[in-house]
């Protein structure tokens, strides 16, 4: 397993960013949703946690098949997808991705909000480890995203707020800025694969940077369109978003509604700090060959996984990792 934690500044409050992050992650899930891929809303609910107290359960489908690269598609089911499971108790979040035809791999990420410049070095409280947790800094502004994400409208560099008047970060913006906050982010990848664990994990954590990276900018960029909003505003524009995103992707679930009665604990299995999803060591039966099948004389004898230095490898991870995803509770 490889951890890293992220510490991502924006200028906006830990309040403000409650409304911010929902309204960025069901715009941001629906432009990137097309036929037949993206993500679909199977449950969003709330939750009652005995430590953490009223939250929001929330378990979504994400379509990927069309991203996998041919010899990938070759053996995964047509409806291929990864499951995301969030507990949301804002500021403090839990998520993580499964998925069932690669029982060995899951991604882990624990969130935090604080009203400072990432300035908290032991906001996880975590114990003295072997080896220390990296921790990676990402700049909104002046890190460098993947071209094919690039829009002129949420580049930073020219943004000016004109609902907030905050914007046009300069150089340095984060010592000087007022408000300021900070996403701090725990990501665990795990791939228990021998001879591929070390490379795939870290290859990993770069696309879950990239998404990061883009998921912060976006939700500064489109300030003027949420900074208003009130939470019963954000949770309608939430509920119609779902429902056309999943209607884009072709699922046609019954109409998505947000629950006022909290579940209670017993009802979503998940322990207080974090939560874990039982994962089968098996591998699915569709992936078995049959004995009597020829193997054919052109196949690959060995397996070549993309540059973890290039971050447009042939698999892509799809922007939908990385923040929470699921709505805070009101």
């Amino acid at each position: 397993m490889l951890m890293k934690e992220y510490r991502i500044c924006m200028p906006l409050t830990v309040e403000e960013y409650r409304i911010g992050q929902l309204y960025m992650i069901s715009k941001h899930s629906h432009e990137q949703s097309e036929r037949g891929e993206g993500v679909e809303v199977v449950q969003n609910e709330p939750y009652e946690d005995p430590e953490h107290g009223s939250g929001q359960f929330t378990e979504k489908r994400i379509y990927l098949n069309n991203k996998l690269p041919s010899w990938a598609r070759a053996v995964v089911p047509k409806i291929f997808y990864v499951t995301e499971k969030a507990w949301n108790y804002y500021p403090y979040t839990v998520t993580e991705y499964t998925c069932s035809f690669l029982p060995k791999f899951s991604i882990h990420i624990e969130t935090k909000y604080e009203d400072n410049k990432g300035s908290n070095d032991n906001i996880f409280c975590s114990e003295p480890k072997e080896e220390e947790t990296e921790v990676c800094f990402v700049d909104i502004c002046y890190d460098e995203i993947p071209e094919r994400h690039y829009k002129e409208s949420e580049d930073l560099h020219y943004f000016k707020s004109k609902k907030t008047n905050r914007g046009l970060l300069e150089e340095g913006w984060i010592n000087n800025q007022e408000p300021i906050m900070c996403s701090y982010k725990l990501v665990s990848v795990k791939f228990e694969v021998w001879g591929l664990q070390t490379r795939v994990e870290q290859f990993v954590h770069k696309v879950i940077r990239d998404v990061l990276l883009l998921g912060h900018r976006q939700a500064f960029a489109w300030v003027d369109e949420w900074i208003d909003m009130t939470m019963e505003e954000v949770r309608e524009y939430e509920r119609a978003t779902q429902e056309a995103t999943n209607l884009k992707i072709g699922t046609f679930p019954p109409a998505i509604s947000i629950s006022e009665t909290p579940l209670p604990s017993s009802a979503r299995s998940g322990p207080s700090s974090a939560p874990t999803t039982p994962l089968s060591t098996e591998a699915p039966e569709f992936l078995s060959v049959p004995k009597e099948r020829p193997r054919k004389k052109s196949a690959p004898e060995t397996l070549t996984l993309p540059d973890p230095g290039r971050r447009d490898s042939l698999f892509k991870l799809p922007n939908f990792f990385s923040w929470n995803s699921s709505p805070q509770p009101e």
